[in-house]
């Protein structure tokens, strides 16, 4: 694998400080806002999301983490990692303002089966979805209502987002080199 590009640190704080005011402008309050990570990449870019958007919100800013495990359509062929975090919503999502958050978005299974754990614990009024990497290559209709970069790829590439212990963050995509 090599490394076809890298997004540098500045770049990806200004990636998420342009999410949170847009999102802060979508959603300014009072209801609170319900942001549920995608585990386990969504959690940390869930995490700064929530801490950077509490004081730019007239409501409060709740946040949990949603694992679709179960609900992938791509179960039988990749097994269900070892250390996954489990699903917990601090509210009710019964007709709650839920934003879900994951760190890289490309066919779009992942979303759906966040949104089918989602719905099998109540009906929110408005899910809404933010990624900080759209790589394109959508096998079903589904889009990001808040994204930070748009990196096309091949389908073959992958993307890997590194927000680390410290808050900087490292946005590599790589593509095999092998035949």
């Amino acid at each position: 694998m090599r490394i076809r590009k890298s997004i540098t640190r500045e770049a990806a704080e200004q990636a998420l400080a342009a999410l949170t005011t847009t999102i802060a402008g979508a959603h300014p309050g009072p209801e609170p806002l319900l942001l549920l990570g995608i585990a386990n990449g969504g959690l940390p870019v869930a995490a700064r999301l929530a801490d950077a958007l509490a004081p730019l919100r007239s409501g409060p800013v709740l946040r949990g983490a949603i694992d679709c495990s179960f609900h992938r359509d791509d179960i039988g062929r990749s097994p269900i990692p070892k250390e996954v975090a489990s699903t917990s919503i601090p509210a009710d999502v019964e007709g709650a303002t839920v934003l879900l958050v994951d760190d890289v978005l490309c066919s779009g299974r992942t979303v759906r089966a966040a949104l089918e754990e989602v719905f099998a614990l109540g009906r929110p009024a408005r899910v809404d979805l933010a990624v900080l990497v759209d790589r394109g290559n959508r096998r079903l209709p589904i889009e990001a209502n808040f994204r930070g970069f748009h990196e096309p790829t091949a389908p073959e590439e992958s993307v890997k987002v590194d927000l680390g212990v410290d808050p900087a963050i490292v946005i590599r995509s790589t593509v095999s080199t092998s035949a």
